[in-house]
């Protein structure tokens, strides 16, 4: 997929976004704070999100049996003996997960910890589902035939681009920041 998100009203810069096929996987590459417990729906269909689960994980396993009723009791458990925040996640295709941040690290966020586990969790998501691009700013450059000046053509060299952005508004909204940054870089320099 690649899409012109913006051109310039002169037409001399665009901004494409293409889907960042190299994306990598945020919960092993980035640092995080939230721990995921995946919940086995699928008889192992899905790789659990999560490697380890985190320090509940060994709790998730006494109640795990009773996959639908476990859910509530961890929850309850982990919220009223460690003081952690819990979401559950149901994505349409993606295996439930129970999404946990211990009150440790939720201490020092400047947000709330539910906050920052929805965007965690739509991090990942996002990446899950494909959903990942990079931007690419362009200029457009004229050429002109060295044996006859009378013919010439245009064609788009890339000066700028950055990839991993998750989410694709995150992704159009950098995308236009960039282009604007050409703009203005382009007319300081006019000047």
């Amino acid at each position: 997929m690649t899409e012109i998100i913006a051109t310039t009203d002169d037409g001399r810069f665009r901004v494409r976004l293409a889907t960042d096929e190299h994306a990598t996987n945020p919960r092993h590459d980035y640092d995080h704070l939230a721990h995921v417990i995946t919940v086995d729906t699928h008889l192992g269909q899905y790789e659990p999100v999560d490697k380890d689960g985190g320090p509940l994980a060994e709790a998730w396993n006494r109640v795990s049996w009773n996959r639908w009723k476990g859910i509530e009791t961890f929850t309850r458990w982990a919220s009223i003996f460690h003081n952690a925040i819990v979401i559950e996640s149901r994505p349409a295709h993606g295996p439930v997960s129970l999404w946990y941040l211990m009150r440790e690290d939720a201490e020092d966020l400047g947000m709330l910890p539910e906050g920052y586990l929805d965007a965690e969790r739509k991090e990942y998501e996002a990446w899950a589902e494909g959903d990942v691009y990079g931007y690419i700013v362009e200029e457009a450059v004229d050429w002109v035939r060295a044996d006859d000046e009378g013919e010439t053509m245009s064609t788009w060299e890339e000066v700028d681009s950055c990839w991993g952005h998750y989410g694709y508004e995150w992704a159009t909204a950098e995308a236009r920041r960039a282009l604007a940054f050409y703009v203005g870089k382009r007319q300081v320099v006019a000047a």
